[in-house]
């Protein structure tokens, strides 16, 4: 079912007041913006570090490692969030005064070391190639439940800094320093901060802390702000809530990266996708940078990901994305393979709509780095909750499970309910709201499955399953122009601040397939003038008239641009026939 977003009244008059064009106006106050200072793109205005608790105290711990030449190992997750949070720590690290080859980094391979801090990670990093044994171990995008890990390098002599952002268990790990706005009083107010945003922070502090101690040196000069196309770059791959907080961060990246201030890596990852830099979106971060950082560490460790974001030499960064772009071309092939494999095993339970609020899928064979993808293409399917599980291969009685999940579940609480529901059940699991991992035995699928749907029902209000499209309503035919398409463009959108979708009445006048898998379209509405539009992987044929659900993209052919439509969702309509 297409809705229509409620616009505050006042909000709307405010922005309206204060110049906001008119659609944008409409948009952003249906999305929670009460007015146009929110709008304010001055960095000034991020939250103060002051009240992220544990933050001052890392900030020092890393200080005196510095002066003492102390060696930091950053120990990285092995997603986009994890990569780029990696880089921000390197380069943010060296800028503040670390020497060459006092920071370097590792990361844990997902099929052989486990999620975070494992105590085989922490065996990795004790016989690290470059630093040797290093004195310390600084986490990003993980840790926050990593008892044994901290205790392995405690055990094996080496100090432990934990960043993250993940939900915390019952008891924190044993680390000499926390730093995770989602822990127990912690009074940041932004608790949405990606693990890369966390590190960011973690930076501030330090060179807050370097020009306390000595406000002439380079340290408390460093440009941190070099890093914030890395930034944005993990906060929208993440997928975590753009609150207004991590909606600065992102247009702040955004911003150098349209300007050509991003690093080498970044503009060549958005090269070999083809993808414009000086109109790069939210869009561009999330469905083309991402994911090709993502594939390494999906087929094999995130390595390579890292480097390309490092890299400093063109030449190399160029190199390396096109590896990463191979990986990715790869991983599209096998997911295409598992998706079609999931269906099946899909359509062979029963209708989720009539006997389930949530889905369980494991077959043999899986990719373990794939099935997140999985779970978030059948969520998108069966609009549940859903979880797809792999048998691991370093452990064959093991199953690594990849959750997705819709707004108004909670994953991690999900979880949290199993694990207190059949305590031992769940091996290891965590998480956030809309993505959780997860580990049990394989023979304790069947009970897995069952204690999930009942942990969901629980939880869940049954409203959140029906399935409805929100939008921001019609448009007239004259605002439909490249300066509103602009205007979005130049705007923050993402988990928690949609993108525009409108809706609208239309005569189909003319459709065509192109390509062979798309359907090309002319949509009129009364007696306004025809739009052009496309249905990217329809081959069906539009109804002659329809309510169209549909967002608005720059068209460029041979120097020219136009807007053009792109099919979401459809409502056939009646068609009205004039009596004879």
């Amino acid at each position: 079912m297409i809705l229509v977003r409620e616009v505050p009244e006042a909000a709307l008059r405010r922005l309206l007041a204060a110049g906001v064009h008119p659609v944008m106006a409409r948009l952003l106050a249906a999305r929670g913006v009460g007015d146009a200072n929110a709008l304010s793109r001055d960095l000034a205005g991020l939250a103060a570090p002051d009240s992220m608790k544990g933050l001052a105290h890392a900030a020092g711990l890393l200080a005196d490692a510095i002066e003492r030449g102390e060696r930091i190992c950053v120990v990285a997750d092995y997603d986009c969030d994890g990569a780029t949070a990696c880089a921000v720590a390197i380069r943010g690290l060296r800028a503040l005064g670390a020497a060459p080859g006092q920071v370097d980094f590792i990361v844990p391979n997902r099929f052989e070391h486990g999620y975070g801090l494992t105590p085989p990670v922490v065996a990795l990093a004790a016989r690290h190639p470059r630093l040797g044994r290093p004195d310390w171990l600084l986490t990003v995008d993980a840790g926050i439940a990593s008892q044994d890990g901290v205790a392995a390098a405690h055990a094996a002599g080496m100090r432990v800094i934990v960043t993250d952002h993940h939900l915390p268990g019952a008891t924190l790990p044993p680390a000499e320093a926390i730093v995770d706005p989602n822990q127990p009083g912690c009074a940041f107010p932004s608790k949405h901060l990606a693990g890369v945003g966390v590190m960011f922070y973690l930076l501030l502090a330090l060179r807050a802390q370097r020009r306390r101690h000595d406000p002439s040196c380079a340290a408390a000069r460093a440009p941190l702000q070099r890093l914030l196309d890395l930034v944005a770059l993990g906060t929208v791959a993440d997928l975590v809530r753009l609150d207004a907080n991590n909606r600065l961060l992102v247009a702040a990246g955004l911003q150098r990266i349209r300007a050509g201030a991003a690093c080498a890596g970044v503009r060549a990852l958005l090269r070999v996708a083809g993808r414009d830099e000086r109109r790069a979106g939210t869009s561009d971060l999330g469905f083309a940078v991402g994911p090709r950082v993502n594939a390494a560490g999906r087929l094999a460790d995130i390595s390579i990901g890292i480097e390309c974001l490092l890299a400093d030499d063109e030449a190399r960064a160029a190199e390396l994305a096109a590896a990463l772009d191979a990986m990715n071309r790869e991983r599209r092939g096998i997911e295409a393979t598992m998706r079609e494999q999931a269906i099946e095993v899909l359509d062979a339970l029963p209708d989720p709509g009539v006997d389930r609020m949530s889905v369980v899928l494991h077959r043999e064979g899986w990719h373990e780095g794939l099935i997140g993808l999985v779970a978030s293409r059948v969520k998108e399917r069966v609009n549940r909750p859903v979880f797809a599980l792999a048998t691991s291969s370093s452990e064959p009685a093991l199953l690594r499970g990849s959750g997705r999940s819709i707004a108004g579940v909670h994953l991690r609480d999900v979880l949290d309910r199993v694990d207190k529901l059949a305590p031992g059940l769940l091996l290891r699991f965590g998480g956030h709201a809309m993505a959780a991992g997860l580990t049990l035995h394989a023979v304790r699928l069947d009970e897995f499955a069952a204690l999930l749907e009942r942990a969901v029902g629980e939880f869940a209000d049954p409203s959140c399953f029906s399935a409805s499209l929100a939008t921001d309503g019609p448009l007239a035919a004259a605002e439909i122009d490249l300066p509103l398409v602009d205007a979005i463009e130049a705007e923050v959108w993402g988990q928690g601040f949609a993108p525009p979708l409108f809706c609208g009445e239309f005569a189909v006048t003319r459709q065509s397939i192109v390509a062979g898998r798309h359907l090309r379209a002319q949509l009129r509405a009364g007696a306004a003038r025809p739009l052009d539009a496309i249905a990217f992987g329809r081959v069906d044929p539009l109804p002659a008239a329809a309510r169209i659900a549909y967002r608005l993209i720059r068209d460029e052919y041979q120097g020219l641009a136009s807007v053009r439509l792109v099919v979401e969702a459809v409502e056939p309509l009646p068609v009205v026939t004039r009596p004879v």
